[in-house]
C-alpha cells in the first residue's frame, strides 16, 4: 500500500445542524462560518497568525459578503494580509474547499489552511422579477412630479409577484427538473419501492438519535435566533420516528405515482463546518497529533437527472487515486440527499450498471450497511448544501478516532450531474 498523504486535517469542527426557519433563521451564513471557525482554532490552539489561506464553500453567497470565505477570516481573527477565498461545487462545496486547500498545500503555496462550508439555506433570499429593476431604476430617474406620476401609473401588481430563490437553486438548470424528482428518475431506474426508501430513513433517524452524544463532540455551540439561549445539537433527528408515520406521507415530487416524500429525503438545513489542514511536516513541528491524512480524492460527471449516482462514478477514481480497493475501506459516510438515491447507489457499488446509452460502470464491491452512515445522515441531521461536504469529512475522521480504523470514504452527489468521493487515512 502507498504511504499517506502529506495532507494532514488537524482537527474539525461544525455547528448544530438545524431545519431552515428554525433557531438558525436569524443568523446568517458569515456568522455560523464565523463561530465554527473562532472554535475550530482555540480548541485546535492554533493562533489565526499562522494560517497561511482561508477557504470556505457556499452556495447561496449573499450580496453582503460575496467573497464570504474573507468575511469570516477576518472576523475569525485571521490577519487581514493572509488571502480567502471562497469555492461553489453545489453539494461539495464543502469538499472543494478540503481539496483546494490540499493542493494549495501540496504546491508548497500554504502550509496551514482552514478549510470550510457554511448555508443560511433560511436566509436564502425572495427574488422579484427584473421588470421591478426596471421600475425602480425609472422612478429614481424621475425629477419631476409629473414623471413620478407617469412612472407609477406602470405599476402592476404583477411586479411583486416573489420567485423563491432556493426553489429555483433545487432545479437543474439543464435537465429542468427539480432535485427530488431526479431521485424519483433513479427509484424508476432501479426499481426502489416506497417501503425500501421509508425503511432506510426510519434507520437513520434512529442511527441519529442513538449517536446524539458522540455527535456532540464534533459540534459548537452556537446561540439561538433570539441569542438568548445556545443551540448545542442538531434538531433534525426525531426520536419519535415510526414507520407507520412515514408511510403515511404523500409523494411530494411526483404527486399521483411518486415514492419520494419530505420523510425519506433530507430537510432543507442551515449549519457550517470547518477543518484546519496542514502538511504532515508542520503538524509534526507544532506537536498536533492529526485525526487523519486525505489520501486521494476525485470528482466525476454524470447526467443531471441522473445526478444522485454521483458517488457511484467519483468513488472508483478516488480509490484509484488512492491506491486502495473498495474491500479495504473500513467506514463510509455518503450523504442522504434521498433514501432512493443512496439505495441505488448501493445497488450500482455492488452490481455496476449497463451503459444503454448512458456512462456504464463496473461494480466496485458491496457496501456493508453497518459501516455506512453509522451515526445517521442527511435525512436526519440535514443538509445545508455548502456544509455538508466539510460534515461528513468531521464526522467520518471523529468515528475513525473511536473505532481505531484506518481506511474511509467520505462520497456524496451534486446537483447539476456530478459526485465528489475523498479518502481518508490513519496511522
Amino acid at each position: 500500500m502507498a504511504t499517506a498523504s502529506e495532507i494532514a486535517v488537524v482537527a474539525g469542527y461544525r455547528t448544530p445542524f438545524v431545519r431552515a426557519g428554525t433557531a438558525f433563521r436569524r443568523l446568517s451564513a458569515v456568522q455560523l462560518g464565523q463561530f465554527v471557525t473562532t472554535e475550530l482554532l482555540q480548541r485546535s490552539g492554533c493562533d489565526p497568525h499562522l494560517v497561511d489561506e482561508v477557504i470556505f464553500g457556499n452556495i447561496g453567497q449573499p450580496a453582503e459578503a460575496t467573497n464570504i470565505a474573507r468575511v469570516i477570516a477576518l472576523r475569525s481573527g485571521v490577519p487581514a494580509e493572509r488571502p480567502a477565498y471562497t469555492v461553489q461545487r453545489n453539494c461539495a462545496s464543502g469538499m472543494q474547499a478540503i481539496t483546494s486547500a490540499a493542493e494549495r498545500i501540496l504546491s508548497r503555496r500554504a502550509h496551514v489552511v482552514v478549510a470550510g462550508g457554511t448555508e443560511s439555506m433560511s436566509q436564502i433570499p425572495v427574488l422579484y422579477p427584473l421588470a421591478v429593476n426596471e421600475w425602480l431604476g425609472s422612478w429614481l430617474r424621475a425629477r419631476t412630479l409629473a414623471q413620478r406620476l407617469r412612472v407609477l401609473g406602470g405599476f402592476r401588481l404583477g411586479l411583486l409577484k416573489p420567485r423563491f430563490a432556493l426553489e429555483i437553486g433545487l432545479t437543474d438548470a439543464y435537465a429542468g427538473i427539480n432535485m427530488g424528482k431526479t431521485a424519483e428518475v433513479l427509484a424508476r431506474e432501479f426499481g426502489i419501492r416506497r417501503e425500501e426508501q421509508d425503511t432506510y430513513a426510519y434507520e437513520s433517524h434512529r442511527r441519529a438519535v442513538a449517536a446524539r452524544e458522540k455527535l456532540s463532540e464534533e459540534i459548537v455551540p452556537v446561540p439561538a435566533a433570539n441569542l438568548r439561549e445556545r443551540i448545542e445539537e442538531d434538531n433534525g433527528p426525531r426520536a419519535d420516528i415510526a414507520l407507520e408515520r412515514l408511510a403515511r406521507m404523500r409523494p411530494y415530487f411526483e404527486r399521483r405515482w411518486g415514492t419520494v416524500t419530505i420523510g425519506n429525503s433530507c430537510p432543507i438545513t442551515d449549519g457550517a463546518g470547518a477543518v484546519l489542514l496542514m502538511h504532515r511536516e508542520r503538524a509534526r513541528e507544532l506537536g498536533y497529533e492529526p485525526l487523519g491524512y486525505l489520501r486521494g480524492w476525485a470528482y466525476a460527471g454524470l447526467e443531471p437527472q441522473r445526478m444522485g449516482l454521483g458517488p457511484a462514478y467519483a468513488t472508483p477514481a478516488a480509490l484509484q487515486h488512492a491506491k486502495v480497493r473498495m474491500a479495504e475501506i473500513e467506514l463510509i459516510e455518503l450523504n442522504e440527499a434521498f433514501a432512493a438515491q443512496v439505495l441505488a447507489n448501493l445497488r450500482v457499488f455492488e452490481r455496476g450498471v449497463k451503459g444503454n446509452g448512458k456512462t456504464g460502470l463496473a461494480p466496485i464491491g458491496p457496501i456493508d450497511r453497518e459501516r455506512l452512515n453509522v451515526n445517521g445522515g442527511a435525512i436526519a441531521l440535514g443538509h445545508p448544501v455548502g456544509a455538508s461536504g466539510t460534515r461528513l469529512v468531521v464526522t467520518l475522521l471523529r468515528e475513525m478516532q473511536r473505532r481505531d480504523q484506518s481506511l474511509g470514504l467520505a462520497t456524496l452527489c451534486v446537483g447539476g450531474g456530478q459526485g465528489a468521493a475523498l479518502v481518508f487515512e490513519r496511522n
